[in-house]
């Protein structure tokens, strides 16, 4: 059994505390640039987030790997909605918060979306790239090859 990871090393902590904040945008500074059919998208960007979230939980369970990410992995999985992307799971973050910036129509939220992105990738996936490497070597070294760390293809 891994460690327990304080909350800041959860990545649902930063998703709930940026979803907090656009939806503190909104309420102080309320825009309306997007219109009507932005908040449809947005609720799909937002559900397909959901889903993409719960495949790849899913298959890392399935895999008897662990979805807690500062806690090593006992496999290397590439398969299922890791074909299409490194880290489904933060890709899943970002689809929500997005869909969260167009459903309650926060255009001005747009940056925290983007310092969200790098924060992940700064305090997660990082760490986790080299934990991969070092576990696994060649093998992850061609999986990040022909995968890329948040959507299509490697490198």
């Amino acid at each position: 059994m891994g460690k327990l990871p304080g909350p800041l090393d959860l990545p649902p902590v930063w998703l709930a505390m940026a979803l907090g904040l656009v939806w503190l945008l909104d309420a102080l500074v309320p825009w309306g640039l997007f219109g009507p059919s932005a908040g449809l998208f947005g609720a799909a960007l937002a559900g397909a987030g959901l889903i993409l979230m719960a495949a790849a939980a899913l298959h890392m369970l399935a895999r008897r790997t662990t979805v807690i990410p500062k806690n090593d992995p006992a496999a290397l999985v590439t398969s299922g909605v890791f074909r299409l992307s490194r880290n489904p799971i933060y890709l899943a973050d970002a689809l929500i918060l997005a869909g969260a910036i167009l459903w309650w129509d926060v255009p001005h939220g747009v940056p925290l979306l983007i310092a969200f992105i790098a924060l992940i990738q700064h305090r997660f996936i990082l760490d986790e790239e080299s934990r991969l490497r070092r576990l696994f070597g060649a093998d992850y070294d061609r999986y990040a090859a022909r995968t890329g760390r948040w959507f299509g293809r490697g490198r």
